[in-house]
């Protein structure tokens, strides 16, 4: 569910960290450059005094600003994991190219896309399943499901063949009467795409939906995969 994180503290073994987990020092940047104007038909519209392309998603949503450390001679992110957080752009990136959240790499199997929840945190007998976990690739699969406690060592599988996009996540701004902007609101729910919101939304997760989509535990995804090779 958005707001989420799939990750929490690992035991001292385990020696991968995610690539969308966020890192000491990648800290949220100031917001004192984030301002509220005009935009078509009159709506207010946030945006950064010295915005650039990668500040929006494909959707021309408006992303929090948090630093970016230098890549590791693994080509990883360096510095100490923050486990309880998940970096937006990297979660967005991931997301937005179905990555997975571990290596960064392609993550779609023969046998389809595959999300993890914990094993109590969705209704499977839903129709539709909102996420904002990125999918995880078939070799990451475990490493996914053991470094978060909250998984439990058996994680909801959801295996889907499709995951369109969604809505986003964060915070919806608004316009001070003196000038200058103020937080409205924080949605507990994500904000779906085209919603006119939107153009005054920061955002710090993409969402994505699952309707096409089976559930299983993590020995019938593991057999599954072998026979899907």
């Amino acid at each position: 569910m958005p707001g989420k994180t799939l990750h929490s503290v690992p035991s001292a073994t385990a020696v991968i960290i995610p690539y969308v987990i966020q890192r000491k020092g990648e800290e949220p940047q100031s917001e004192s450059s984030l301002v509220i104007g005009q935009a078509a038909q009159g709506r207010s519209r946030i945006y950064y005094r010295d915005e650039a392309p990668q500040d929006r998603d494909p959707r021309g949503v408006l992303y929090g600003r948090v630093g970016w450390n230098p890549l590791g001679t693994d080509g990883m992110p360096s510095g100490e994991p923050q486990w309880k957080f998940m970096h937006p752009h990297r979660q967005m990136m991931t997301m937005l190219a179905l990555r997975c959240q571990v290596c960064a790499q392609v993550a779609r199997t023969r046998a389809g896309l595959i999300f993890l929840a914990g094993p109590h945190d969705e209704d499977p007998t839903q129709p539709e399943i909102l996420t904002n976990q990125p999918p995880v690739c078939a070799r990451h699969v475990r490493t996914a499901a053991a470094l978060c406690p909250h998984m439990e060592k058996r994680p909801m599988v959801l295996l889907a063949q499709s995951a369109p996009l969604y809505g986003v996540s964060g915070v919806l701004y608004g316009r001070l009467a003196r000038g200058g902007l103020h937080v409205v609101s924080r949605p507990d729910a994500a904000v779906p795409y085209g919603t006119p919101d939107l153009a005054t939304f920061l955002a710090s997760q993409m969402v994505r939906r699952l309707s096409n989509f089976r559930v299983l535990d993590l020995g019938e995804l593991l057999a599954e995969l072998g026979t899907a090779t």
